[in-house]
């Protein structure tokens, strides 16, 4: 079976058993994502959902933010982890897309990526989920579910990006990646996989091999 056989069975597997692929964060638009995006850095999607009610009711606009001082920000996000950094890049954020960008969130990876704190994972996730863009959304699941399945040999996530894009249908793929993470959660766990439970499990190239 050829890598990108295995993942149209993937695509088609977990569709099957995740029907509802949403993002596990919880905003109202394409800012909001932006910065829970960023909070989830380290840090689970659960916990950033309980600080960002209060953070997105204190900070409404690209304004707020851009106006606010990276210790008010940080006064709300404390128990993130990385609260300094990341409410120093919120500002910052904030400034760059108020100044160069007319305070719209960009809809393209190039200028997404050139916001302070935000990589490509950010990048995509904001394309896939706010501007319906195939994307492709390289997180700690995502590499060790692929990699499981026998998609690629990789570690550099730039690189397994690419290389899932080469293998899963643009239209899919962004959907895909958030039931990847449901699927790591659930089954596909890091130290102990339920292949015995696994919707992937007669494909796949650790689960036939152990």
């Amino acid at each position: 079976m050829t890598k990108k056989e295995i993942a149209i069975k993937a695509v088609e597997a977990l569709k099957k058993e995740y029907p509802d692929a949403i993002c596990s964060l919880v905003y109202t638009d394409p800012l909001q994502l932006l910065i829970a995006t960023r909070l989830a850095a380290q840090c689970t999607d659960a916990r950033v959902n309980m600080v960002t009610p209060a953070l997105f009711d204190r900070f409404r606009t690209v304004d707020d933010f851009a106006e606010a001082t990276a210790d008010e920000v940080a006064e709300y996000i404390k128990s993130c982890g990385l609260f300094k950094t990341k409410s120093r890049d919120i500002v910052e954020m904030a400034k760059m897309l108020r100044d160069k960008f007319g305070g719209k969130v960009p809809d393209n990876i190039e200028d997404l990526t050139k916001l302070p704190g935000i990589g490509r994972k950010t990048a995509n996730l904001v394309c896939g989920d706010i501007f319906g863009k195939p994307a492709v959304v390289v997180d700690t699941h995502c590499i060790r579910i692929t990699q499981r399945l026998g998609l690629h040999e990789l570690k550099d996530q730039k690189k397994i990006e690419f290389a899932l894009r080469e293998l899963l249908p643009p239209e899919e793929s962004n959907d895909f990646c958030h039931r990847i993470v449901l699927h790591g959660r659930a089954v596909c766990t890091a130290r102990s996989p339920k292949c015995s439970e696994c919707c992937m499990k007669d494909f796949c190239k650790t689960a036939v091999n152990s």
